[in-house]
Formats: structure tokens, C-alpha cells, sequence
């Protein structure tokens, strides 16, 4: 059955205004908010991040519905720093653009990150075009074979470890795989799952091939340095599993590919 938008939002709306917070004291909040206002990087056209509305406040993603819930328990203003990819993401943080963010962790992420407990899990695969006589995961790694897959990402990382035959592409950002399919640039675009499913309904007659060539484990993440900050996340992200705050936002992205952690 297909669930209503407003109805969806209406939900998410009332699971926000029922939840209990720990009143903030101006410790945390210079912890995880040091200029006054919380800005939580997320990247574009990602359920798992963000999905830009005409305006912000039409904006979807459970990284965009999580941060500003977080925003709100903590009395601060809420601001998306939205980048095209996760690489950029991580760009922004050596110049101090952002507070938080959304991601899997890794070992290069975890030498400046610290991560809460993962809360979702989406499958990785492979999208490919109309008429693509790919069929299998297993058919992808061979001679000739472009893959496209997000600069910087851990699905982008995976790839270039792993691949032995085919051509692994960067691409600038998840969005762009589109016109890397769609122009010939790429043969099959590797994503997580959920981007992919938001890809391939841009793109009539395409497929996201059936079984997974990895998982991303989806945590909040904070700069090292920012302890007392830590320890409220990481209360906060359990409370929003228990109160369903987690469950009506990806419903309301639309997140496909995804199960709970």
C-alpha cells in the first residue's frame, strides 16, 4: 500500500514534538554547536542524506530529519551544509564547514571521526541502463567494463581495491550517475542501494542487479575533540530508534535497500 505523503509527514511530526530530550547544558552545546548553530553535512540526492526540496523546510532525508531534530532537542538553529558527495563531505572537514554528519565508518574516516553506533544498514550494488546485457553482479568485472561510482565514497574505495578487470570511474557526485549511464561515460554505476533505486527511477528500462557487493553501516559522526558532545549523540540516536524517529524518517525519504541496525 502507498503511503501518503502528508501522511508520512504529519507522523514524523508528531513522533518529533513527542520526544523527550535531556535538557542541554551550554557545555554540550559548545560541544556540538560551537558557532551557535547546528550544521550537519549531508550529501545531495541521497535518502539516506538529504533530497533537496524546492525550499529547506521541503527538504527530506534521514540525515536532514535526524539533524534537525537534533538541532531542536539542543535549543540551537539547524543549517544543512549540503556537498555533492561524501569525498567532498570530508573536505569540508579540514576547513571547519560542518559539525556532524551522517556516514559509515571506516579507517580513514575513524582517524579524525568518532562514530556512534551504526542505526541503518543499505546494501551496495550496481545499476545498469536499458537493454545493458549485464545481468549478474558476477558478469560486471570484466575487460571493456566502465563502472561509475561517487568520488570519495566507500563504495568508490571498495572498488578500486577489489576490481580486477573492469575500468573504475569517479564520479562527482551520486546524481551525476545519471548522465554517466544515460551518455555512455559509464556501463554501470555502483552506489548503495538506496541512492541507486532513486537513480534508476530517473532512468526508464534500468536495473539495479539483484545481490550486494558490500553494506554501509550509516552512524552519526563528530569530529575528534568534541567528547562531551559524543556521549549525547550516541544517548540521542538510541532514543530516537526506540521512539521511531529513525523508522518515520526513512519512510518519508523513501529509503529503499535499508534495514534497521
Amino acid at each position: 500500500m502507498r503511503t501518503i505523503p502528508w501522511l508520512t509527514a504529519a507522523v514524523f511530526g508528531l513522533l518529533i514534538a513527542g520526544c523527550a530530550g535531556i535538557a542541554p547544558s551550554q557545555e554540550l552545546r559548545q560541544a556540538l554547536a560551537p558557532t551557535g548553530k547546528l550544521r550537519v553535512a549531508l550529501y545531495v540526492g541521497a535518502p539516506a542524506s538529504i533530497i533537496r526540496g524546492a525550499t529547506t523546510d521541503e527538504s527530506k532525508g534521514v540525515g536532514f530529519d535526524l539533524g534537525k531534530e537534533l538541532a531542536r532537542r539542543i535549543g540551537v538553529p539547524f543549517e544543512p551544509v549540503v556537498y555533492p558527495s561524501p569525498g567532498a563531505i570530508m573536505g569540508g572537514l579540514k576547513s571547519g564547514e560542518w559539525d556532524l554528519t551522517f556516514f559509515g565508518p571506516s579507517p580513514e574516516r575513524e582517524s579524525v571521526l568518532n562514530f556512534t553506533a551504526p542505526f541503518l544498514v543499505i546494501e551496495h550494488g550496481y545499476l545498469v541502463p536499458a537493454g545493458s546485457p549485464i545481468l549478474t553482479i558476477d558478469a560486471v568485472d570484466q575487460p571493456g567494463t566502465r563502472i561509475g561510482a561517487p568520488q570519495g565514497g566507500s563504495v568508490n574505495a571498495f572498488l578500486v581495491r577489489t576490481i580486477k578487470n573492469a575500468t573504475v570511474i569517479a564520479s562527482p557526485s551520486v546524481s551525476a550517475g545519471e548522465e554517466m549511464l544515460k551518455s555512455g561515460k559509464a556501463d554501470v554505476f555502483a552506489a548503495n542501494k538506496a541512492n541507486l533505486f532513486e537513480l534508476s527511477d530517473k532512468l526508464p528500462g534500468s536495473r539495479v542487479l539483484d545481490g550486494r557487493i558490500g553494506v554501509d553501516e550509516v552512524a552519526i559522526a563528530l569530529p575528534k575533540g568534541r567528547e562531551p558532545g559524543m556521549a549525547y549523540v550516541r544517548k540521542y540516536i538510541e532514543a530516537a530508534k526506540s521512539e521511531g524517529l529513525v523508522k518515520a524518517a526513512v519512510q518519508r525519504a523513501g529509503l529503499r535497500g535499508a534495514t534497521d541496525k
